[in-house]
């Protein structure tokens, strides 16, 4: 099994370097690399977002900072936190915690200068892994390279506990299980996120939008929500899905694919739920979704199955907007690669120019021509005002 984290284009960053020098300049083990960032190199994935653990209290890791003349931002410091703004992005440096109370949603922690008091109140075994920041040697208190290696997505300890100190978690899981897991899944994992979904009620609805947009993004979510729906977990969050958003999903993801595209969250979210305005109206704010979300999730809602003229749909509704009611229709979206929606090439001018009167006259040539441009396919203007004198025949 690997004993030391894989060399990375990261693990030799000069910035991270300094980070690491300001912290602990005598080498004595005081920080180490931390959670998703060691879990990605393992596996040979691009790391995105940089973490650190540290034995120092968070006001010496931001004295430490502030000397070495690197940028310091309190961002969690009442949780430990602290990031470190360098080059090549923020770091976020925690203090070894330990966790005093629960309530499910926050916890109360105390700090601590134990490695494994750290790791035992992290939520699984993949993401409790740590890497020296000089050596790179790694350091697994829960056997979570193992788990790696199997594809097994397990909570630390018991997982009712794990879950009782944040619902969010039976989320995470499932994100989780979606990008690392295999089937099957972890039996005792399984149990206890069924037995335990209805306390996700108490969640913020920004925390489960959050996790359901991250883990329809992945890309292949179908089965795992399909799974979520099989342990009463899905109704907890989405009670509008059915086994027809099920199976609109699968068909989705596997259109996706074979056409070479990249999945789009919230395309998945409008397969999952009916095709219904209504319907998106009220998801939306559940999930805290943004305006741009909501328009766009409320447009594939308003699908009608009508896919035969691709651009004439992207004139009417949008680029995206279009892509998203095809790809939902298992049609075809070459039609719109590389083009641009034009503009028709008549003002209201032109036809006052003609002797017509300003007025609702105007306004219904427009309508009739611009109709009659989309039906041919948006020819050009020598076409355009063919029609025009068409019209005023």
């Amino acid at each position: 099994m690997v004993d030391h984290l894989p060399a990375a284009d990261w693990t030799c960053r000069e910035d991270l370097a300094k980070v690491v020098a300001a912290l602990d300049p005598e080498a004595q083990g005081n920080c180490r690399w931390v959670g998703g960032v060691v879990r990605d190199t393992v596996l040979g994935i691009t790391a995105k977002d940089i973490d650190m653990a540290t034995t120092l209290l968070p006001e010496e890791t931001a004295a430490r900072l502030g000397a070495a003349g690197i940028k310091c931002v309190p961002t969690g410091i009442a949780h430990g936190t602290v990031t470190a703004v360098v080059a090549g992005g923020p770091v976020e440096i925690t203090t070894l915690r330990r966790d005093v109370s629960t309530d499910g949603r926050h916890a109360t922690v105390a700090f601590s200068t134990n490695w494994q008091d750290d790791a035992a109140r992290r939520d699984f075994t993949i993401n409790a892994l740590y890497a020296d920041p000089r050596t790179l040697e790694l350091f697994d208190y829960h056997g979570g390279l193992s788990d790696l290696a199997a594809k097994q997505v397990r909570f630390i300890g018991d997982a009712r506990q794990r879950i009782r100190e944040d619902y969010l978690r039976i989320l995470r899981y499932f994100r989780f299980q979606a990008r690392f897991g295999s089937i099957p899944a972890d039996a005792e994992a399984e149990a206890a996120v069924s037995e335990l979904a209805p306390g996700m009620m108490g969640l913020s609805r920004e925390r489960v939008g959050w996790e359901l947009i991250n883990l329809l993004g992945l890309p292949d979510p179908a089965p795992t929500v399909r799974r979520m729906a099989e342990l009463g977990v899905l109704a907890q969050v989405l009670p509008e899905v059915t086994d027809a958003g099920l199976d609109a999903l699968t068909a989705l993801t596997a259109h996706e694919q074979a056409l070479g595209m990249k999945g789009v969250a919230l395309r998945r979210l409008a397969a999952l739920l009916p095709a219904d305005p209504a319907v998106a109206e009220q998801v939306a704010p559940r999930l805290r979704l943004s305006i741009t979300q909501r328009k766009r999730l409320g447009a594939a809602a308003a699908r009608d199955g009508q896919c035969d003229h691709p651009r004439g749909l992207a004139y009417r509704i949008g680029i995206e907007e279009a892509r998203d009611r095809l790809l939902l229709a298992g049609a075809p979206v070459a039609a719109l690669e590389n083009w641009d929606i034009p503009r028709l090439p008549l003002k209201g001018g032109q036809i006052v120019a003609r002797g017509i009167s300003a007025g609702p006259e105007v306004a219904r040539l427009l309508r009739t021509i611009e109709a009659r441009w989309i039906a041919e396919e948006f020819p050009d203007e020598a076409r355009v005002m063919a029609m025009l004198d068409e019209e005023l025949v």
